[in-house]
């Protein structure tokens, strides 16, 4: 796999942890960067929100045998922004959040699901490991607005997690417990550019 970058922010953002797949036809595809954004929502205790952004990922759909895709992301938290905010980003960074330096990946493998969930939506489940600690997870997929999700158009994936399943449990005062893990995801269509 390849390490793509992507340095624009999607608003509400990442880990979302997490997904973006279309139907096609042919083999595994990579994540378009110019299309792609990947992060995650935090609030503090006086309802500021802290958008927190993965410039540097990687992330893939591969096509199974039997038709079924299978989603597997890679988010590099050395590289993790808290936009707008160098306080917050030192702090996301360090051992008191994704401890970079130790746990420098963050990753989401989803179980194997049929492309009709990127067109009608719904809930994608698997794995997502924090700081060495993997628990599974289901993401809401939005359905599509467009008849080709993930060339076309963004599949857009939501999920929450809570930060003290994953030792991240630090600042608890100053900010929530809850994550919001926000995808908005493209592969590259093979077509030239």
């Amino acid at each position: 796999m390849t390490l793509l970058s992507g340095r624009s922010w999607l608003g509400v953002c990442g880990l979302g942890l997490l997904c973006a797949w279309p139907v096609w036809a042919g083999g595994d595809k990579n994540f378009d960067p110019a299309h792609t954004r990947l992060g995650f929502e935090l609030r503090t205790r006086w309802g500021q929100r802290l958008d927190g952004l993965f410039p540097q990922y990687e992330g893939q759909v591969r096509v199974l045998a039997d038709g079924r895709q299978q989603v597997h992301l890679r988010m590099y938290t050395r590289d993790v922004e808290i936009v707008g905010y160098p306080r917050y980003t030192q702090w996301a960074r360090s051992e008191k959040f994704f401890e970079a330096d130790r746990y420098p990946v963050v990753t989401f493998i989803s179980k194997p699901y049929v492309p009709q969930l990127l067109r009608e939506g719904g809930l994608l489940e698997g794995d997502l490991s924090i700081r060495g600690i993997s628990r599974p997870r289901s993401l809401t997929v939005e359905p599509a607005t467009c008849a080709r999700p993930a060339v076309d158009c963004d599949v857009v994936a939501t999920g929450a997690v809570r930060r003290s399943d994953y030792d991240m449990d630090d600042w608890k005062l100053a900010v929530n417990d809850r994550v919001v893990f926000v995808l908005r995801a493209r592969v590259r269509d093979g077509a030239p550019q």
